[in-house]
Order: structure tokens, then sequence, then C-alpha cells
């Protein structure tokens, strides 16, 4: 649905985003992540038109925003990062508005945005005027212009920046019940919520995409990948470090003592990441170990961001 092909875009001597190319699928939810600065939005306007494009183009449903950008844009829902609207609008006022402005036919417009005010929950503020609203309720005004057409496509420029965790979790709720039917992009820094709603993530970092992959691929590559945690009151709990490390497979361990009358806790790391649970499993019964909590990690992937993001020295 979404080919980005070997993008650049530059701002004089600064190279803001440095030939990157990655395809997105009917139906997929690609976590576009970065430190700020990496060139996501600025990827984002590209795609959407709003920025041209150095060198490199986008084909968005078989249009290239270089020779139809008109039709590029008629596919895409687009909510940019600080969602911007008409402060002295009701909801109601600017909905109509966005959908005169995208053509909908004026017999289609009142259903439509009784059809989206649903769909967001924005029928108890319909006719608040936008800046005595909530961020939460303003987020999803804007939101809302963004479906107001029925896109395929679905931009989402750190869509959920600056609210409440409540909030976080309503708009996270409705990219999932949209994400069967649209393509979305969903820009964000928040690790949490590539996690949560994304099918698929792609990291950039100084204009340059360092790794692709879902969730579960990218927490592989994370040292913590199949190491064990165990978390023990046991009074020798010290002395258990070395003996745990002559378990087979096991090539380094972890001690951290407990505080303030908590458990002591040590993580065990496996050569090659491979799966070692049974046999500390079983280490610890044979050693009758009072465990207070035993877990495998699937991996932690904000190490992994944080390797492939920092700048090599």
């Amino acid at each position: 649905m979404i080919e980005v092909k070997e993008l650049v875009k530059r701002f004089g001597n600064i190279t803001a985003v440095d030939g990157i190319s990655f395809d997105v699928d009917k139906g997929e939810v690609l976590g576009f992540l970065g430190p700020n600065g990496a060139g996501k939005s600025t990827t984002m306007k590209m795609i959407t038109c709003f920025l041209a494009p150095t060198s490199g183009t986008v084909i968005v449903g078989g249009k290239d925003i270089l020779e139809d950008p008109l039709a590029v844009r008629r596919q895409i829902g687009y909510l940019p990062e600080s969602a911007p609207s008409y402060p002295e609008m009701t909801v109601l006022e600017f909905l109509r508005f966005m959908a005169e402005m995208r053509s909908i036919p004026r017999g289609e417009i009142g259903g439509r945005i009784e059809e989206i005010l649903a769909t967001t929950g924005l029928e108890e503020v319909r006719h608040q005027i936008i800046e005595t609203l909530s961020k939460g309720y303003r987020q999803r005004t804007c939101f809302a212009q963004a479906l107001l057409h029925d896109p395929e496509v679905l931009i989402l420029d750190e869509p959920t920046d600056g609210l409440d965790p409540n909030q976080k979790h309503e708009v996270r709720e409705l990219i999932k019940r949209m994400r069967h039917e649209k393509t979305i992009i969903l820009s964000t820094h928040i690790l949490e919520e590539m996690e949560a709603v994304c099918s698929r993530a792609v990291i950039i970092a100084q204009g340059k995409i360092v790794a692709d992959g879902t969730p579960a691929e990218l927490a592989a590559k994370s040292r913590y990948h199949n190491a064990v945690t165990v978390r023990t009151r046991d009074p020798q709990a010290a002395a258990l470090r070395e003996k745990l490390q002559l378990i087979g497979g096991v090539n380094e361990v972890e001690f951290t003592p407990g505080q303030d009358g908590g458990p002591a806790s040590f993580t065990l790391f496996s050569e090659n990441n491979r799966p070692i649970l049974p046999d500390v499993t079983k280490f610890l019964e044979t050693h009758d170990v009072a465990v207070e909590e035993i877990f495998a990690e699937r991996g932690r992937v904000d190490e992994v961001f944080r390797n492939v993001t920092q700048p090599v020295a």
C-alpha cells in the first residue's frame, strides 16, 4: 500500500532523511520510531505531500507523490504532531468544515459526521468550542477529521503525545479497532505504544533506518532475550551466584541484593540467547532454594532501541 523509495530530504547542509526505503502492506500498523530529531516527522510530511523530497519518492496506493500528489492526499488521513485545529470553532463546525474541504458530497456530510463522532467518542462535546476541550478531546477531534473521508491510509504523528494514561489508552484502542481495515503508520518515541498497537516497527536514527522487524523480532535482539530472572528471600542468596554460574548454558549472572527487606534478584544470561529456564528451574529445585518469583524474559526493546540509535563514537 505504501512504498518509500530511497527518500532523501536536505535542508541546506543538514540531511534530515538519508536514503530510506521501506514498504507497508494493507492492514499493517507500522511503528515509526526514533529519538527526537531522527527524521520521523520529516518523512511523514513527505509521504503526505506537505514536503517535497530532495530525491527519491513515495508510492501510495499506486500513486506517486511527485506525479499525482492530489490523488495521494485523497487516500490519506493525516494527524500531524500537536493536533492543529481551529480553536474558535465547535467540534461540529470544525468537522463540517473539514468535510467540505474534503469534497464529501453535501448530502452525505451529516451522516458521515455522526458516524465519526460515535467512532471517536465525541458525541457529548459536539457543540463545545475546541479551545475549551481537554487535550484528550482536542486530540480526538483532530483524529476525527483524519477519518472523515474514510481513507485507506492513516499517518499519525505522535498521536498520544502529552496525553494522560487514560487518554493514551483511548487513542490506542481506537487505532486497534481500525488496524484490520486500514494501513497505518504511527510515529512515536514511546516504546510501550509500539508494543501495544504495532505489528511491525522501523527504527530511524540520524535519518537512516537502523532496525526493521516485528516487536518480537526486535525484542529477540536484546541480550535479555531468554534470560531468566529469579527473586528469592533465601538468607544464603549472595552465595548462590557462583553456583548459578555453573548451570549449563549460563554465561553470566547479575546479582542485586534485596533492599529494605525485599527479595534479592538474579538475572542469568544464556549463551547465544538460547532458552535456559528448564535448567535453572531444575537447579533451584535440586538445591531447595526458596524462590519467590522466576520468569524468562522476552527481551527488552528499550535496550535494543538504545543500542541501535546511539551515535557511534
